[in-house]
């Protein structure tokens, strides 16, 4: 048996209402895919359940409960969270506290994994060496960061490249809020929600343009005609 953990909401309940406690086991089939029914979740570290708790379970940072589990990994997403068909609730334990400056430093390092850019990269460098943590330089990042991503998805192939600045953009934000205490961060803030929404406004752009293009291909008149006279 591997020693695992997970979190539950306030009453020991995961998704669907799954009742948790000390002993308590519960089994999948093992089959499909990870976030499916077959399998049950756990982390192999306690920073990860809660580092990662806001874009899987999102339960309440401020109620919910961490446990020591064991179980056999079968499946693994990546490096953040796996599956087993048994998993075994043992023992309660204190969630650990990570502050905003952990939680910064840690979605930088992530988005290195996937953003080779040289001008994320050397901002990043800058940032978790302490030498600029500036709500400007993080400005000028999330904009950046926001023009590569539509720059990305203009080309359909480059996926990737679109990821990538996806996450320099969330950490960049993550940067900025860090320093919520002065006067530049609500800036910096505001200018990393205008990029998001630009990022959304594109992608609307887009499928507009793709709708645009089928109806005219369909068209029963034919795509000449429809350019001749307009839409009927």
């Amino acid at each position: 048996m591997t020693q695992l953990y997970k979190l539950t909401d306030k009453d020991d309940r995961t998704q669907g209402g799954c009742q948790w406690g000390p002993g308590v086991e519960h089994s999948g089939t093992g089959e499909g895919e990870l976030c499916g029914p077959g399998w049950i979740h756990a982390y192999e570290h306690p920073l990860l359940a809660i580092l990662h708790n806001p874009i899987h379970a999102n339960f309440d940072p401020t109620t919910m409960h961490l446990w020591e589990c064991e179980g056999e990994i079968s499946k693994r997403d990546g490096q953040i969270k796996c599956g087993c068909k048994t998993l075994r609730t043992i023992r309660e334990m204190p969630v650990p506290a990570v502050t905003l400056e952990q939680r910064v430093k840690y979605a930088i390092l992530c988005a290195l994994k996937v953003n080779t850019d040289a001008g994320f990269s050397a901002w990043a460098a800058a940032w978790l060496s302490g030498q600029d943590r500036t709500g400007q330089s993080a400005e000028r990042m999330a904009w950046a960061a926001r023009a590569a991503a539509d720059a990305a998805r203009a080309a359909e192939e480059a996926a990737d490249a679109a990821e990538a600045a996806r996450s320099a953009l969330a950490a960049a934000w993550a940067a900025a809020d860090a320093a919520d205490a002065a006067a530049w961060a609500r800036a910096a803030r505001a200018a990393a929600e205008a990029a998001a929404r630009a990022l959304l406004a594109a992608r609307a752009a887009e499928e507009a343009a793709r709708a645009a293009r089928d109806r005219r291909k369909h068209h029963p008149r034919g795509y000449a005609e429809v350019e001749k006279r307009g839409w009927q």
